[in-house]
């Protein structure tokens, strides 16, 4: 949940390292440090705050290294003061750390090393790697942190310098990403592809229980147990242009806005028109074993997994599979009970989600087929599944997601497509349905044609308190999926209902001061979501409607409404969930809020 990002070669290092630190700040912001081998002394410098706090303090110091580590913070262990910042160090202050994840036998290790008498400076479980490894070095860095780490339980993505190996660092992996970037002039660590993308597209994914060492112009790759390993370099998609603003106030509203392009790289190359078959390359090792699948199960956290909550309306409608929707961090203290040849599909935009990769490894000892729905290239899920289908979406670098709660749902869609074709849809439904999905970049653009009008929206309602989101059906999740955005960037409280559990509590809190998002497109569920617009406003209760383009029943009904082009029901909400998008975005932009960087949330959930 935190950054890293690393450096040894033949530039300065201070620029590189702080400009990393801004592409990884989604992912941790409370504090930041880093530590730079400037000759025979490691400089260390820490700041509580954003990145900005750390780049003030170390603007003027001079500082000509060319190897050094930092970190990028959102707190576990100890409260963010400077002294719990990252680079933690021993107490002779010749071995530097950082360190994502946390170490579950801190307490003991500490209590350990106490007895020799180490004094401890700070309250995170980091520290305690930087006290072992000093105590364990005998010249070696890499057989020390090698040593120290088999006695550490837990998670961990972790870099070391030590003042006696200069132009070496050491980092370590167990479920905790990191990757190497090689460039010509030197060699990198990352948390995230972001923190080298400017300088480099070359990379190697380490893998769990691996360490490596870098130099200027070297790396080796071992197991945990010093065994070597040869591992061919990756060339990644994204740009480095495609981590910038470019002229969008945020990250998310220029992630709102890419969704067009997003749905686009979707289905690209994956649909056969006149066949009515999409054509999904990653999943052909278990295509076979996939057309005779009839129980999926869906596990995701947050966002995809109520992207998760829609595939499964999709899947009913489509296929002859019975799907359940797990959230991840549940899902393996349940007693499973899997159907032969079941399939268990794990979603998650870093690829890394800690919960996630857990459920994914319960699934297989219980004999599951895994497939897995992910945005980066390499990440573990992908590594940890039979088979995959990627989003190709770019990064996203707002916390809160929003192209790839569309580009998933997209995907889901088109493996339901082509599971249903296999099975019970006709090529005039699939033929039909395809050509659905291609409208859909447009359709997109026409609610983002709305943009200044759900603006208005938000400024006459950003000052309530409580929000409730309301839908039917495949509009159910979405619902849930609008309260949690709302959540999360303006602080607003928002709940998610099943319209029609209205009458059976949430009804007690209508008043003329809680607005509620009714999502009431023309389906068939279009009857009952408007008794619960009545039912709304009787108790004078304001109503914004997302409803098909040109019902004028709904609007005649309703005090705001917004529109969404006709398209197929189980499409709805991916049109729907823009609009949403776009009225957390605005609220929260009138509140003044951080809305790339809410409080407490990071982008990459590491951790349990």
């Amino acid at each position: 949940m935190c950054g890293i990002v690393c450096y040894v070669g033949r530039k300065e290092v201070k620029p590189i390292l702080l400009e990393g630190l801004k592409r990884l700040e989604y992912r941790g912001y409370d504090s930041a440090g880093l530590a730079i081998q400037d000759g025979n002394r490691i400089e260390l410098h820490r700041a509580v705050g954003k990145i900005a706090e750390l780049e003030k303090e170390v603007n003027d110091v001079n500082i000509r290294g060319t190897m050094g580590i930092a970190h990028t913070r959102w707190a576990t262990h100890g409260e963010p003061t400077e002294e719990n910042a990252h680079p933690q160090r021993d107490q002779d202050e010749n071995t530097f750390v950082i360190h994502n994840g946390i170490i579950e036998n801190y307490l003991s290790l500490k209590r350990m090393m106490e007895r020799q008498g180490i004094t401890f400076r700070s309250e995170t479980d980091t520290e305690i790697l930087a006290q072992l490894i000093g105590l364990n070095f005998d010249g070696s860095l890499h057989e020390a942190v090698r040593k120290s780490l088999s006695q550490v339980e837990g998670t961990f993505g972790v870099a070391v310098i030590h003042k006696s190996t200069p132009h070496e660092i050491v980092v370590a992996r167990r479920g905790s990403p990191l990757i190497i970037g090689v460039s010509d002039h030197g060699h990198f660590v990352g948390s995230d592809i972001a923190a080298m993308v400017t300088y480099t597209n070359k990379v190697v994914h380490l893998r769990d229980n691996e360490m490596a060492r870098l130099t200027v112009d070297d790396f080796s790759i071992s197991t945990a147990q010093a065994k070597p390993i040869e591992r061919s370099l990756e060339t990644v998609e994204w740009r480095a242009e495609e981590a910038e603003l470019n002229g969008f106030p945020h990250f998310m509203l220029k992630e709102i806005y890419e969704q067009p392009e997003t749905i686009k790289n979707a289905i690209r190359g994956r649909l056969e028109p006149s066949e009515g078959v999409p054509k999904l390359g990653g999943i052909e090792p278990v295509w076979e074993k996939l057309k005779e699948c009839r129980h999926m199960v869906i596990v995701a956290c947050g966002t995809s997994y109520y992207a998760g909550c829609v595939g499964m309306y999709i899947f009913e409608k489509l296929t002859e599979i019975d799907v359940e929707v797990e959230l991840a961090s549940e899902f393996r203290y349940r007693k499973l009970n899997f159907p032969r040849n079941t399939f268990v599909v794990a979603m998650s935009q870093s690829g890394e989600t800690a919960d996630t990769l857990a459920a994914i490894k319960e699934a297989r000892r219980k004999g599951a087929s895994l497939l897995g729905i992910v945005n980066v290239v390499g990440s573990s899920i992908t590594r940890e599944t039979d088979a995959g289908i990627y989003n190709h979406a770019g990064p996203e670098i707002g916390v809160a997601s929003t192209k790839i709660f569309t580009s998933q749902v997209t995907i889901l869609t088109l493996l339901a497509v082509l599971l249903g074709r296999h099975q019970k849809l006709s090529l005039t439904e699939g033929v039909e349905i395809i050509r659905a999905l291609q409208a859909l970049p447009n359709q997109v653009k026409k609610v983002l044609s709305q943009s200044n009008h759900i603006q208005a929206i938000a400024e006459k309602y950003y000052g309530c308190g409580n929000w409730l989101f309301l839908g039917r059906k495949y509009n159910y999740p979405l619902a849930m999926e609008g309260a949690l955005k709302l959540k999360e960037i303006s602080y607003i409280h928002a709940e998610g209902y099943a319209a029609g559990e209205m009458k059976h509590g949430p009804i007690a809190l209508i008043n003329p001061k809680m607005p509620t998002v009714a999502v009431v497109p023309k389906d068939d569920m279009y009857e009952k979501m408007i008794s619960n617009i009545h039912e709304i406003k009787a108790r004078k209760g304001p109503v914004i409607a997302i409803a098909t383009q040109g019902d004028d029943k709904i609007k005649a009904m309703v005090d705001e409404m917004v529109e969404i082009p006709p398209t197929f029901d189980f499409l709805n909400p991916i049109l729907a969930g823009v609009s949403c998008q776009l009225l957390a975005y605005y609220c929260a932009s009138f509140l003044g809020r951080e809305i790339d960087k809410p409080r407490n949330l990071a982008k990459s959930v590491t951790v349990e």
